[in-house]
């Protein structure tokens, strides 16, 4: 048999179904690590236990990730892969990607390529694997077939496995039978009672067959990361019936040729020296038979560590094909990634950190093994929250990232108004400052430049008519003249001087409060509140010496003049006589003019009293 190639892998259907055939020579090819030495091999289930949970070994360990081409990555197997990449890091070891792509009829054409993608983006570079390679080569399982049947030729010597020759129908009558009786299903090892020599002459025959492992008598236990001693430890013969006997022997190679998900992932993982495994709480089922496996070929297995499960608020298991899981649909989102591994880290592991906003640094070197037992069930709002902090943590840095959220945004602005207008706003401020003012207001929370573009319109639309006053507005009427003089005062800045400093001082000095009847809280509170709602249509927002410097001055002082009108044509209307006021009578206006002459300071007039004065005249 010629040795595959990186570029060609094919392997005859004979070469396949026997281990015999496959040569050392191959098998050296693909750099497989034939042997070990006898001083590290150990019929021990797990090795030593960690000194107390939560704490990482005190070695640097060796994690892999290995996806599926069968689908889209989703949020789960992000944290999988995570929680791999930060145990390796944490201890300075290495993180390995390896692609398991022996169900070939599951795998989704494109689909390896986008779990490449989907890694760097999230900044999951692995040190091993496709595109990088390592000394462990081939990472894609569809091409490790000569290792996993040279080391089945051992195991099928030991006597741990055999071959079986059952065809499906057989098996399917077999497991009918049992379910009438209401037994349990398995396989009743009719093959195991074929000499050795009528199996070579059939195998010979290239009869169909798949082998199968002969499962022992106790299956073991093992120490886990996360939820201590556990395993099944029970007799796994089904003796329910004694004439009819089954036992659970899985198959490990199928009849194609191709290894299941059991062998294929032990072998790798002992061949590429794996230390660490860390994955979902819903393999924690299968472990006993890895652990098995490893005893049968006298491997030293990995410590395992299963995480739980991610779970709806319904308590359901979250779906790897839900659209709403979908890293893509995080990245379409626009949910940069540091957030979202911050967040993926959150879901089932504890920290002593006093917030949790991390950075991917930060998270390795804080990271441990306190992982709760429970399932997590996963929540949105953490994400929107980190996703808010994250942003200003790098407006307040103003780093790297800060730059590009201010080439993002400015890219935005420009094509939502026009170079025309985008100049006539900045004046002869640079861009970059304008737009990194808009960014460290500080009463918005930054999601995308689009999202933060649409808040920002405040500043670049139209003001809207002087009409459009709020309704609290109203509540400035008691003091209406002495806001309108104080915002008229700001217009008399210079433009030379028409910075942040010079605002924060005069507005310092404004809040004095102008009449010694009005308290220092309520002109305070009236005058900021006037000031916004006059530059930007709102009573809240950011501080007003912010908006004045962002803002030209010339349009500062047509937007104060245009509320100064209109807070001055409401006051002049509400001075006016009763009887000179538009109300017809009906109780809706009664009760507004009502309020109307509460705000000024008038009582409203009893109308017998107002008739009598009539008459008396």
């Amino acid at each position: 048999m010629k040795a595959p190639s990186s570029s060609s892998h094919w392997i005859c259907r004979s070469c396949r179904a026997s281990p015999r055939r496959i040569s050392r020579a191959a098998l050296e090819h693909f750099s497989f690590r034939l042997t070990r030495n006898s001083s590290t091999a150990t019929t021990t289930a797990t090795g030593a236990p960690p000194r107390k949970r939560g704490h990482l070994p005190d070695h640097p360990a060796r994690t892999r990730f290995a996806p599926s081409p069968t689908g889209k990555l989703h949020l789960g197997s992000l944290r999988t892969a995570l929680f791999n990449y930060l145990l390796a890091k944490a201890t300075k070891g290495q993180f390995l990607l390896r692609i398991e792509d022996t169900d070939l009829k599951r795998t989704v054409p494109g689909a390896e390529e986008k779990i490449y993608e989907d890694l760097r983006w999230a900044g999951l570079y692995w040190d091993e694997g496709p595109k990088v390679n390592g000394p462990h080569r081939p990472y894609r399982q569809s091409m490790r077939l000569p290792y996993y049947l040279y080391q089945m030729d051992r195991l099928l010597a030991s006597g741990r496995a055999y071959r079986c020759f059952c065809t499906s129908e057989r098996i399917d009558e077999l497991n009918r039978r049992r379910h009438e009786k209401g037994l349990p299903l398995g396989y009743d090892r009719k093959c195991t009672h074929m000499s050795q020599a009528e199996a070579d002459e059939r195998f010979t025959a290239l009869e169909p067959n798949v082998i199968r492992f002969r499962a022992p008598d106790v299956w073991p236990k093992y120490h886990d990361l996360v939820f201590g001693k556990t395993g099944h430890g029970v007799n796994k013969a089904k003796k329910l019936q004694v004439d009819e006997p089954v036992y659970e022997d899985p198959i490990l190679i199928k009849s194609d040729g191709f290894p299941t998900y059991h062998w294929a992932n032990v072998c790798d993982d002992y061949e590429m020296r794996i230390t660490h495994v860390v994955r979902g709480a819903e393999w924690m089922s299968s472990t006993p038979l890895h652990i098995a496996l490893y005893q049968s070929m006298n491997w030293t297995p990995p410590t395992y560590a299963h995480v739980p499960l991610l779970v709806d608020q319904n308590g359901q298991k979250l779906s790897k094909r839900a659209l709403d899981t979908d890293l893509s649909r995080f990245r379409e989102a626009g949910i940069p990634p540091e957030v979202l591994l911050n967040f993926a880290a959150l879901l089932g592991w504890s920290h002593q950190e006093k917030k949790d906003v991390m950075d991917l640094q930060r998270l390795i070197e804080v990271f441990d093994m306190k992982i709760t037992k429970g399932n997590t069930v996963v929540t949105f709002d953490k994400l929107r929250y980190l996703r808010e902090q994250h942003a200003r943590r790098h407006i307040e840095l103003g780093d790297d990232t800060f730059e590009q959220m201010i080439t993002d945004l400015s890219v935005v602005l420009f094509d939502r108004y026009g170079d025309q207008r985008i100049m006539n706003f900045i004046g002869k401020k640079p861009m970059r400052g304008v737009v990194a003012n808009m960014l460290r207001l500080g009463s918005y929370t930054y999601k995308t430049a689009s999202d933060y573009a649409n808040v920002m319109s405040i500043f670049l639309d139209d003001a809207p008519e002087s009409s459009e006053l709020v309704p609290s507005a109203a509540d400035h009427l008691q003091v209406a003249h002495y806001l309108r003089v104080a915002a008229s005062t700001l217009a008399l800045v210079p433009d030379e001087q028409w910075t942040e400093p010079v605002h924060r001082a005069n507005l310092m000095a404004l809040e004095t409060p102008p009449d010694e009847t009005i308290s220092a809280s309520e002109w305070k509170k009236q005058l900021y509140h006037y000031l916004r709602w006059a530059l930007i249509k709102q009573e809240r927002g950011p501080a007003v010496s912010k908006i004045l410097d962002l803002i030209p001055r010339d349009i500062c002082i047509s937007r104060i003049q245009a509320a100064n009108a209109t807070l001055h044509d409401l006051e002049t209307r509400n001075a006016q006589p009763l009887e000179e006021q538009s109300w017809k009578g009906d109780a809706d206006g009664k009760r507004r003019f009502e309020k109307e002459y509460k705000w000024t300071g008038h009582a409203m007039p009893d109308s017998k009293a107002q008739e009598q004065k009539r008459q008396e005249k």
